[in-house]
């Protein structure tokens, strides 16, 4: 009896003491407010990039308004990350930004949200428990911001769509600050070549009646204004290039740059601290053209690049591995897969070496993106001997099985029939140089440049010449109409083109976009917007560390690839079902493994009881 006493005891002491153990690590834990976050893209911690821009990029204090609307689970869940985010943010400030969480509920909050910049929205009844309701009311969800003299918003937030809201909250913190503190990153793009352009409006089919559609300059302006892109006129080499600058685009021309105009292109580069990036390649493609006949023309540019050691041969890159498909419905209900030809859809793949990769996701212009297209690429051939004080890394390649097509005109209609021609090889579609980068030319034609660049500088060469523009779009659009025809209506494109220009503008644009904003951070060197930029992307897909990717050779044929592909698929799955039922069964096992070890040790017990 004594000892059943004593037992009973030291259980209740036991218990006892690690129920105070429990409430003490809560405390502290409430106390820290300490997250760690494991995510691949840290979706629940603040980037690098946002935790200096509120505390060392604010010269004046960030007042931010923060409108919410209670309402059901999915609402509420939304709301507590918003909240986590905005303690995150003011966490980092240091003083500078201050939120201020508001549930508008009175007249006189929904007047001064609705003067911020918000917009009412439906959304489900508001409730202070959080439980779903039948009933559809207004309200507001969304952020104002108060700067200085300046006022910006972002008037709707929806918890149907939480991807990237620190990159969007992030970017209207910068858009504030750049216009209250004068504060601009400029960038040129080279004109007068006939060249595709950054305001052409290429990026969907045109609507006839409808004016234009979106541009990529038009898209930048209005998402992140804080991007400044003016036309740079080389004057055929007479002028010299803004040297406020922090960089200069080229893209697909169609008139030749002379010798003079490249020496100036690499003047500016040998400055320092300056930026070249290159989105052309020998495929030319005229606009409104539904035939999409191609011409291999270099139009000048390999001489300059050849002098920074990157190769641009003059032939088109058939990507058979991995080309662009996009699935089109028929009359009779089956879906036909239409193949992008002469268009390279580059992925990464994890496991796969660095050699055979063919996007490298860890280039800061490509910044964990995992997919992108390359219309029209032509074969790059680095050089890195010629610029031994940069390095030069291939940030893009076709897969192995690609062909190249060097003929005087190339049909590049889509088709869903095309075959491949030629030898298979893998080949390079971008490369990025870095560092002290030597001159293309030196001194010469009354242009001074010095041997090397002032300081390191940065050099990217992307060969797909329709990598900013919809191909599909570009093609099948009309022709522009003479001012003086206008009035009688738009002229209609091919509609077969225009029909594959929607499907192609939803799976690979947005990536594009992306990328090239991801690029622009580069030009500047400003590696914590890419980190930022992250957060607009959707969540990594799982890793499979044990299981290799297959390795296609140039030997396979498209039904070895598809094997292959196929053996690959089946073992992530059988990886899958495998991982399911473990998470599924290791915590019932391990409880009841627990309970047995329990009642081992309890019956051991008794049996070494003796009456004394």
């Amino acid at each position: 009896m004594e000892r059943k006493t004593k037992a009973k005891a030291t259980t209740g002491v036991y218990l006892v003491l690690v129920a105070a153990i429990l409430v003490v690590a809560n405390v502290i834990a409430f106390g820290m407010n300490k997250r760690i976050d494991v995510t691949k893209n840290e979706r629940f911690t603040l980037s690098k990039g946002s935790a200096r821009l509120v505390s060392e990029g604010l010269k004046q204090d960030l007042a931010v308004d923060v409108y919410i609307t209670r309402g059901g689970p999915k609402q509420e869940a939304f709301i507590q990350d918003l909240v986590d985010l905005m303690n995150e943010y003011e966490r980092a400030g240091s003083g500078k930004f201050k939120y201020t969480l508001v549930e508008a509920k009175t007249e006189e909050q929904k007047t001064a949200a609705k003067e911020a910049g918000l917009q009412e929205v439906v959304l489900g009844e508001g409730s202070e428990t959080g439980q779903d309701s039948a009933t559809i009311t207004r309200g507001y969800m969304g952020i104002a911001f108060k700067y200085g003299s300046e006022k910006e918003a972002i008037p709707v937030l929806s918890a149907d769509q939480s991807q990237g809201l620190e990159f969007w909250i992030t970017n209207k913190i910068r858009e504030i600050r750049d216009r209250a503190d004068n504060v601009y990153q400029k960038y040129g793009v080279i004109t007068g070549k006939d060249e595709i352009k950054l305001t052409d409006t290429n990026l969907v089919a045109a609507q006839p009646g409808r004016g234009g559609g979106p541009s990529m300059k038009g898209i930048l302006d209005q998402a992140l204004p804080f991007y400044k892109i003016e036309e740079v006129d080389l004057q055929n080499g007479d002028a010299e290039i803004n040297k406020e600058l922090a960089g200069i685009i080229i893209t697909q021309p169609a008139k030749d740059y002379t010798e003079k105009e490249l020496r100036r292109i690499d003047q500016f580069l040998m400055e320092g601290n300056k930026s070249v990036v290159v989105i052309a390649g020998a495929v030319n493609l005229k606009a409104s053209d539904a035939a999409m006949k191609a011409e291999l023309n270099l139009h000048g540019l390999d001489k300059l690049l050849d002098g920074y050691g990157v190769e641009m041969k003059k032939e088109a890159i058939m990507d058979w591995g991995r080309p662009v498909r996009i699935a089109v419905p028929t009359q009779t209900g089956q879906v036909v897969g239409i193949i992008g030809y002469g268009m390279a859809h580059a992925q990464h793949v994890d496991g796969l070496n660095e050699a055979e990769q063919t996007l490298d996701s860890s280039f800061a212009g490509f910044f964990r993106i995992e997919e992108l297209a390359f219309p029209f690429p032509s074969t790059l051939v680095p050089h890195p001997e010629k610029q031994p004080g940069a390095q030069m890394k291939v940030v893009a390649r076709s897969t192995p099985r690609s062909t190249i097509d060097t003929s005087d005109a190339i049909d590049l209609k889509f088709s869903a029939q095309a075959k491949p021609k030629g030898e298979y090889g893998q080949r390079a579609m971008a490369v990025a140089l870095e560092g002290k980068i030597k001159s293309a030319f030196g001194a010469g034609e009354g242009i001074e440049a010095p041997a090397e660049s002032k300081d390191k500088s940065r050099l990217l060469v992307i060969s797909a010449s329709q990598f900013l523009a919809n191909p599909y779009a570009r093609s099948g659009n009309p022709p522009p109409m003479p001012p003086q025809m206008a009035m009688m209506g738009g002229m209609g494109g091919d509609e077969d083109l225009q029909m594959l220009s929607m499907p192609y503008a939803q799976n690979y644009l947005t990536a594009t976009i992306l990328a090239f904003k991801n690029v622009l951070d580069w030009m500047s060197g400003d590696s914590d917007l890419i980190a930022t930029s992250a957060k607009l992307l959707q969540e990594p897909k799982l890793t499979y560390a044990n299981i290799e990717a297959p390795k296609l050779d140039a030997t396979d044929d498209e039904a070895t690839a598809t094997k292959k592909a196929e053996e690959y698929r089946l073992e992530r799955k059988k990886t899958q079902t495998r991982v399911q039922w473990s998470l599924t069964l290791f915590g019932p096992l391990l409880f009841a493994a627990f309970g047995l070890f329990r009642w081992w040790r309890r019956e051991n017990a008794r049996e070494s009881i003796r009456l004394d």
